[in-house]
């Protein structure tokens, strides 16, 4: 007689990622619907400077299109980050709580940031400054958004994530970070240098205290 032995397979869903994945995809077609000249000029941002000249006014940072991507922003850089926790054993990338927990948290540090940012702006007297150099960021990162959400579907559906690609897109992400600085320094360079010492205390506090703790608080725990 043939000894058989059943073995219990675990079957991880991937049904709760599939619907944010579409829903991402669904706010990237309302923002297109809803704002389409505007949407046209945007995705050649790489390659025209168009956009950014149009839309430079800070009054454009709290529009609905904004609000829309940054939505999709969160999403994409949500997902990403689980994916190189789950790449490096930290995670599951199939944890929906994991997901849950990110994205909440990626929301809170952005909007706290912002919140502070205003503060000292105000209390700096650089208002103008600091939410010109903000539109820009939002323009930018939220276009790192969009670049970044193909390849999360891909590398959370397939198993192409290897060291090497995880770090190569990193840098990719850190380098366009550095040139938005420099474009939007370069944008508004008449008005940071007219107020550069407060706007050098700044970048120190808000650009660059906030992401060493987090850095330090990683590679600690």
């Amino acid at each position: 007689m043939i000894a058989l032995q059943l073995h219990l397979r675990n079957i991880e869903s991937k049904d709760w990622a599939t619907i944010i994945f579409v829903f991402a995809l669904l706010l990237i077609v309302v923002a297109k619907s809803a704002f389409e000249n505007r949407f046209n000029d945007y995705i050649r941002l790489l390659v025209s400077d168009k956009y950014t000249k149009i839309y430079r006014e800070s009054s454009h940072l709290m529009s609905g299109f904004n609000a829309l991507l940054f939505v999709v922003n969160i999403i994409s850089f949500s997902f990403f980050i689980q994916l190189v926790l789950s790449h490096f054993d930290y995670g599951e990338k199939n944890d929906w709580v994991l997901f849950t927990r990110i994205f909440t948290l990626l929301t809170i540090f952005i909007l706290c940031k912002f919140l502070v940012e205003k503060i000292i702006a105000a209390t700096f007297g650089i208002e103008e400054i600091v939410e010109q150099f903000n539109l820009q960021k939002v323009t930018f990162r939220t276009y790192l958004g969009l670049l970044l959400l193909p390849f999360s579907i891909i590398l959370f559906y397939g198993n192409y994530a290897t060291n090497s690609l995880i770090i190569v897109i990193i840098s990719i992400l850190l380098i366009i970070n550095i040139l938005t600085y420099l474009i939007s320094l370069k944008n508004y360079q008449n008005l940071v240098f007219g107020k550069l010492f407060y706007f050098i205390l700044y970048l120190c506090a808000l650009e660059i205290a906030p992401y060493y703790f987090i850095y330090y608080l990683i590679t600690k725990n």
